[in-house]
């Protein structure tokens, strides 16, 4: 970026974390302190990314946490979201901006209030990821295709390329997060006001690229769109994506056997009985409907994110896409490219913006299907 690199402290060492190092780390870029409270964890790290500096920190600790963000630029959390207010607060505390990955809507509230004594150039930029995250910038963006919008559809999945037992599902990322998305209140706009939905309901059906996949609410995908588009549109969800018969098995664990009261038993049924698998695939499809010229109008994006190698390593489709994201917006503001501080939400930064970085483009997909109005023809709601 032709500057002094930029002092970067990661908190969290697992599959993402590793997969931030590695992106952040290569470009010479950032100088980068990955910090974690498992020591295995962090030699896994180093062995993945040579050269990488590595703390042994426990978080919870919340004097050695203050001490630790302590001289950095940025901070950035790749901790389960129950961290992340206390990381937020350290960060303001130091003076460092601060970048995470929940999928929380409580968290992010905490983060939001946080921000709001921010000071100078910090920015507070919560829910970087995939869902929410990137979704959300995709889904603005076919915002301006119309005089008036009607509805938003926001679909996103990680998959399995190979679906071989029950549940037709592989752990890829965060089990807690997943829990928290299946069993938490979801966000909507309804007939243009915002509910709350409930989690596994609205099932539906529909095909990509010759495959039939099933999609149903799930809790914090929307991110901050709701606020964004309240007043703007008539109808605002999001579901995830999953194999077809997927919905019905998690309802009878959720619902049926009420884990959804024992979310500690649930983790620990998951993570014993489903394997994680690194040969994925994520999908991410948004329609958006609205007013053109008089006329209902319809846009949509679809794209596939395969797992693949990166200088010589493979990578799962959710590490690659997740960390992208939060990659993408930590060079954006590096770059002094987000336009304002304090706390920034995801809507905020075009899409075209977002795709021209060098961790954006990791989001092209062979496979996309995508048509737009030309430049000249598109609008600003």
């Amino acid at each position: 970026m032709g500057q002094e690199p930029r002092n970067v402290l990661l908190l969290g060492g697992g599959k993402i974390g590793r997969m931030i190092a590695e992106l952040l780390h290569t470009t010479g870029d950032y100088a980068l302190t990955v910090a974690d409270r498992d020591h295995e964890a962090l030699q896994r790290l180093a062995r993945a990314v040579p050269g990488v500096d590595t703390r042994q920190i426990d978080v919870a600790d919340e004097r050695a946490l203050h001490d630790a963000v302590r001289g950095f630029d940025i901070v950035v959390s790749a901790l389960s979201y129950y961290h992340n207010p206390a990381v937020a607060r350290a960060a303001l505390a130091a003076g460092a901006s601060y970048f995470d990955l929940t999928e929380d809507v409580r968290t992010t509230r905490e983060v939001r209030a946080i921000a709001e004594r921010a000071r100078g150039g910090q920015v507070f930029m919560p829910q970087c990821g995939l869902a929410p995250g990137f979704v959300s910038v995709l889904a603005h963006d076919l915002t301006r295709n119309f005089d008036q919008v009607d509805s938003i559809h926001m679909r996103v999945g990680a998959l399995p390329q190979f679906p071989s037992n029950h549940l037709k599902y592989n752990l890829t990322w965060s089990t807690d997060g997943l829990i928290n998305e299946y069993c938490n209140p979801c966000e909507a706009i309804v007939a243009g006001e915002p509910r709350e939905v409930l989690p596994l309901e609205g099932l539906e059906h529909f095909s990509l690229d010759g495959v039939r996949y099933e999609a149903f609410n799930t809790s914090g995908g929307l991110g901050t769109m709701c606020e964004t588009l309240h007043g703007k549109v008539r109808e605002l969800n999001y579901k995830t994506i999953r194999y077809l018969g997927h919905r019905e098995l998690a309802s009878f664990l959720v619902h049926g056997l009420r884990l959804s009261e024992r979310r500690e038993q649930l983790k620990d049924i998951l993570e014993y009985a489903i394997p994680i698998t690194f040969q994925d695939v994520v999908i991410v499809f948004c329609v958006a409907s609205g007013f053109r010229r008089g006329q209902l109008v319809q846009v949509s994006d679809a794209r596939k994110i395969y797992s693949h190698p990166i200088r010589g390593e493979n990578w799962s489709a959710i590490q690659i896409t997740t960390a992208a994201g939060i990659c993408t917006m930590i060079d954006l503001f590096s770059q002094g490219q987000l336009g304002r501080s304090g706390f920034v939400r995801q809507e905020e930064v075009p899409l075209a913006l977002f795709l021209d970085n060098r961790f954006g483009r990791h989001y092209e997909s062979k496979v996309a299907s995508r048509f737009a109005f030309s430049e000249a023809e598109q609008v600003t709601p």
